[in-house]
């Protein structure tokens, strides 16, 4: 992996989604944001693809990707609450997983023991955020439908937490 490219394909298609984040929050039409979420779906799928499979991953990239899709979905879900989209608990049901996640990596940065484990993506952190990105799309789609999807994320969220966890504790604890 490289150290220090930055201005690679797959990183900026990952910061494209910054970009992406600010639109949500400036356009109020259902159809712009609407298609701002896939538009958002697509980058996150095509900068792994591409990073993958042309030998293009970067230390940079793999910050740069998590952070962007964290920062679009926040924007994204905070929009909508302050637009009355949202409930208060539908917001909370789509945020704390990315809560939790931050103070594990900010914990992993602080305890000595965990300062050299390097994170990498994981399937279930992976898969809550297609279903987060599904939501916000059914917010639009389909309302009916966000309360049990929200159920969904999540539980996955929850799911994802503890994998995440347990994989720091076994990372840390080997190293």
């Amino acid at each position: 992996m490289a150290r220090d490219s930055l201005a690679t394909l797959p990183n900026v298609l990952s910061l494209s989604r910054l970009g992406f984040a600010a639109a949500f929050v400036l356009l109020k039409g259902h159809d712009e944001r609407l298609l701002l979420i896939a538009a958002a779906g697509a980058t996150d799928f095509l900068d792994g693809y591409i990073a993958r499979h042309r030998g293009s991953a970067t230390k940079w990239g793999a910050l740069i990707d998590p952070v962007a899709d964290r920062f679009f979905v926040f924007a994204a879900v905070c929009a909508l609450l302050f637009d009355d989209v949202l409930t208060d608990w539908q917001y909370a049901a789509f945020i704390l997983r990315d809560f939790f996640t931050a103070v594990g990596f900010l914990t992993a940065r602080v305890v000595p023991a965990l300062r050299r484990v390097t994170f990498v993506a994981r399937l279930s952190g992976k898969v809550v955020t297609v279903l987060q990105l599904a939501t916000l799309a059914l917010v639009f789609l389909a309302p009916s439908a966000v309360t049990p999807m929200l159920v969904v994320v999540a539980a996955v969220s929850a799911y994802s937490v503890v994998d995440y966890t347990y994989a720091l504790y076994v990372a840390g604890y080997r190293a």
